[in-house]
């Protein structure tokens, strides 16, 4: 997960890291402030709704674009 990216975009959004700790239903900003710094890994369900808040999707958010770029190829394969 580029982490950057992640910051960035919330913070382009205009969105604090207490609002997405809520409505991931974390008790303190902190639960979402570790996703965002790499300390802890969100789960698939927590990916997911964070690309939902931030109108993007999983596979952009959290997946390097290497290996993105490996799928599709080997799709086209």
């Amino acid at each position: 997960m580029t982490l950057i990216k992640l910051r960035n975009l919330r913070l382009a959004k205009g969105i604090s890291q207490t609002h997405m700790a809520k409505q991931l239903g974390y008790k303190y900003a902190s639960g979402y402030a570790n996703i965002e710094m790499g300390r802890n890994k969100p789960s698939l369900e927590a990916a997911k709704k964070i690309s939902e808040i931030l109108n993007t999707n999983v596979e952009e958010l959290f997946f390097e674009q290497k290996l993105l770029n490996k799928s599709n190829k080997e799709i086209s394969a």
